[in-house]
């Protein structure tokens, strides 16, 4: 458990001031703010995987800025030692801050009056503002409009525009934009197929708050990608882009190693750096090596209330992965097996990236899909590109895992339909037949993607191919097959009872590194004899065990086979 007086981990904390008021861990990232205010642009647009800190550093943003805010937040903060700029800057401006993370909805109309809640609720945020004498009762009027629930189009799209404008005439001072998760509405429209009805109103609202809008200071955008300019964005002079290619505040979104070194040390759990390093680090944004913070933050938390805890996929579980399960479905229609295998492998592949996409054509080609894979954190760079040309590569263990899982889900798919192939395999398994057990799943192996001799662990080769036969006998219905089950000494592949006919079947898989099947197989039937996995099914009244070293590599595999009477 976690010790007394140690900061408690800030899981799922979007709220700059509650972190920092409840006694929250937190990674500094303020030293962002001294780099926009440099790198000065009107309008800017941070692209970022989801869960890798957009929303927080958009509520620090705001803090800081804010008229009224409470400078005590950013006490011993990095941005507290610029102290010229922050005697310029903190607290200085009026801030319109929303979100759209939450307007998301299976129809136009639903995602509409979402999106007009969203002004309502900054619109109330900001009704203050009614109480000053600075403003006509016709002003009156046309701020109150902003909290209308029917609020017609002319309305919506000036919204931002018309705070802007209340703002700058109550504090005299131009007003800095806010708007976090631009994106996932038109994400959400292409989803449901009513892109064209949701660009049309986000691109009138962006026209109003950030091309024509004289009252306005600067603005910050965050979002996972860079929607093409002509889709919404026209009329724009030059929005500042900071793209994952891009080096500037790459250490910004994302734990670097130093923080990860810290956080773990700070919690007693450095012992766990390598597994850390392993699963969740490995992406790289601009020059910055960065891990998933999400995932960090989560695994510590299970750390500390069970140390022998595994490592398992926090961020992946947090969404649906629909991005690699399509890309996956595009193998032989414009996807090879060799690119796959490759990335499985843990080697590269590269790739043209274009950072400007619109979600309704994203997924029209391969090329796109490359894009998208990138844009959204399943890929990753693996050393500075040469301009829009990428070296790709899976970051970690966590994101290998999806890959291999959508992988397994294509095959079962493609085998699914092959019942005589399934049955003749399982036959042959039964029949204690070693020689049509190996040729029957290198058979099923030349329909999927193989795995190379590279540096991916050997642990992970192993769990693919005991996946592709889990698989398989997934389609054997009266059989009973567990996988990972402790029995005698240890845990087990796949274990099988046959109860009609009392026939008991246990499965250790190897990889054959450099081909060396017999050596794995031999090293496989003596785990399975030397940990007695055949107790449980013995205990549960198996007659005949058959015991089965199974060694793969690529597209090939050998089986060997025990029996006991």
């Amino acid at each position: 458990m976690i010790k007394t007086g140690k900061k408690k981990l800030p899981i799922g904390i979007e709220d700059f001031a509650k972190l920092r008021t409840n006694d929250f861990y937190y990674v500094d990232k303020t030293s962002m703010i001294k780099e926009l205010l440099d790198d000065w642009g009107e309008v800017n647009l941070f692209t970022r995987p989801r869960r890798f800190g957009k929303s927080l550093n958009m509520s620090m943003l705001r803090r800081f800025f804010e008229i009224g805010t409470d400078r005590s937040l950013f006490d011993g903060l990095a941005i507290s030692k610029e102290t010229a700029l922050c005697e310029k800057y903190m607290g200085k401006f009026p801030v319109i801050s929303i979100t759209l993370k939450n307007v998301e909805a299976d129809r136009f109309e639903t995602a509409r009056n979402l999106l007009v809640r969203v002004i309502n609720e900054e619109a109330r945020r900001l009704r203050f503002l009614l109480d000053s004498d600075k403003f006509s009762q016709w002003d009156r009027m046309d701020f109150e409009s902003l909290f209308d629930r029917e609020m017609n189009d002319d309305t919506l799209f000036d919204s931002l525009k018309r705070m802007s404008e209340f703002l700058q005439k109550y504090y005299d001072h131009k007003v800095i934009v806010l708007i976090d998760e631009y994106d996932v509405p038109l994400a959400k429209a292409s989803q449901y197929k009513y892109y064209g009805e949701m660009v049309g109103v986000i691109r009138s609202l962006f026209d109003a708050a950030l091309k024509s809008n004289p009252y306005l200071e600067f603005a910050v955008m965050t979002g996972c990608l860079r929607v093409a300019k002509e889709s919404i964005f026209t009329g724009l002079n030059n929005p500042k882009m900071y793209t994952m290619l891009d080096a500037r505040c790459d250490e910004q979104f994302g734990f670097t190693d130093e923080e990860v070194v810290q956080m773990l040390g700070y919690y007693g759990v450095s012992d766990y750096y390598g597994l850390t390093k392993e699963w969740y680090d490995g992406y790289r944004i601009g020059s910055a090596g960065v891990y998933n913070p999400w995932d960090v933050v989560n695994w510590c938390d299970q750390l500390l209330t069970n140390p022998n805890k595994v490592p398992k996929s926090y961020w992946a579980n947090s969404s649906g992965n629909e991005e690699v399960r399509k890309f996956i479905q595009k193998l032989d229609n414009g996807l090879t097996k060799a690119e796959v295998e490759r990335l499985i492998s843990g080697e590269t592949v590269q790739k043209k990236i274009e950072e400007q996409l619109t979600y309704d054509t994203m997924y029209n080609s391969i090329d796109n899909m490359w894009s998208l894979l990138y844009a959204t954190g399943y890929l990753t760079q693996s050393e500075t590109p040469m301009g829009n040309l990428v070296r790709l590569t899976i970051p970690n263990s966590e994101v290998r895992n999806i890959f291999s899982d959508s992988i397994l889900g294509l095959f079962k798919e493609r085998i699914s339909g092959d019942g005589e192939a399934v049955n003749v395999f399982c036959e042959a398994l039964k029949d204690g037949d070693a020689e049509g057990v190996e040729s029957r799943f290198t058979e099923f192996l030349k329909n999927t993607i193989s795995i190379r001799d590279t540096a991916v662990k050997k642990e992970f080769k192993e769990s693919f191919y005991h996946g592709i036969l889990l698989g398989i006998l997934g389609f054997k219905g009266s059989w009973g097959v567990t996988s990972n089950r402790e029995s005698g000494d240890g845990y087990y592949d796949i274990a099988i009872e046959i109860e009609d006919e009392e026939i008991g079947i246990i499965i250790e898989v190897k990889y054959a590194e450099n081909g060396k099947f017999e050596a794995e197989c031999g090293k496989a039937l003596k785990q399975i004899n030397d940990r007695n996995y055949v107790a449980e099914l013995r205990l549960d009244g198996m007659s005949t065990i058959l015991k089965y070293g199974i060694a793969c590599c690529r597209k090939e595999c050998r089986a060997v086979l025990e029996r006991e009477e």
